[in-house]
């Protein structure tokens, strides 16, 4: 659920150095002109330079030009990538093994922490927890910056259960952010599924034998709408396992069961009422 120790170094390596070169181009805060000095300084202060950093992400460019800390083409290239940073104010839904899961509207984040895992950094708090947040690139994985500002509002059952929808919908689809990459989103997106056992010999024999059920004369009541839900059951299955992309068609078919399940109701209600 973090970098490793070495990546989190790396990180505060380029954002100190980035941070305090924002300070000295727009004099932020006078007097701090290393980074050791920078590293020094109060949270709160370090609040006002980042913040200055994002409202005038082109200084990247400059920095990137100057190169200040002689920094190797592969870490120009990480603080290049900051500048698709996300800022936004995010619901922290879940902590997971391998990821804290940050929800921002209906985009689902898998974000890793830095030197302390999230339930290190927020030890006290009950999720889901609001937060403004900036979410950055890191060598293919998706980051926060170091700093959370937090709201100090609770939730009840209807937020909670919303979010918990939209992170397991998110989940379900394969929809989890976790790079700002697209070549590798899709490689972590396509690592996550599974080779599928092909059903669809045994389902067509089953729909075959099903076919074959009938109620005859003098049946019990229930044998047909029974044989009915079975059925349509069956063909759901079928289309299910063949297309599982088809929604229309699942919608339909599963209307089918519907109905079918409303007619065994029927019967059972009629036999109670007798």
């Amino acid at each position: 659920m973090k970098l490793s120790t070495q990546d989190a170094n790396v990180f505060f390596k380029l954002m100190w150095s980035l941070q305090t070169f924002i300070n000295l181009k727009l004099e932020i805060l006078p007097g701090i002109d290393t980074i050791e000095e920078y590293q020094m300084l109060p949270t709160s202060d370090k609040y006002i330079v980042r913040d200055a950093l994002y409202e005038n992400i082109g200084l990247i460019d400059s920095y990137l030009e100057e190169n200040p800390q002689d920094l190797s083409k592969e870490e120009l290239e990480i603080v290049e990538s900051w500048k698709k940073f996300q800022r936004d104010d995010f619901f922290i839904e879940r902590l997971l093994k391998k990821c804290a899961v940050f929800i921002g509207g209906e985009k689902v984040y898998g974000v890793l922490a830095l030197h302390e895992t999230f339930d290190e950094v927020l030890p006290y708090i009950r999720l889901p927890y609001y937060v403004k947040a900036v979410l950055l690139p890191f060598k293919g994985k998706v980051i926060y910056d170091g700093l959370l500002n937090s709201y100090a509002i609770s939730f009840g059952g209807g937020i909670k259960s919303d979010l918990k929808e939209t992170y397991m919908a998110a989940k379900q689809n394969g929809k989890i952010i976790e790079s700002f990459d697209p070549q590798k989103q899709a490689e972590l997106t396509a690592r996550g599924k599974k080779p599928v056992k092909d059903y669809g010999p045994t389902l067509e024999e089953i729909s075959q034998q099903a076919k074959k059920l009938r109620s005859s004369k003098g049946s019990p009541a229930i044998h047909g709408p029974a044989f009915g839900l079975a059925k349509a059951s069956i063909e759901f299955t079928k289309l299910a396992v063949d297309n599982p992309d088809d929604i229309d068609g699942l919608w339909k078919e599963l209307k089918k069961v519907d109905r079918a399940i409303r007619k065994v109701e029927t019967v059972l209600f009629r036999a109670e009422y007798y």
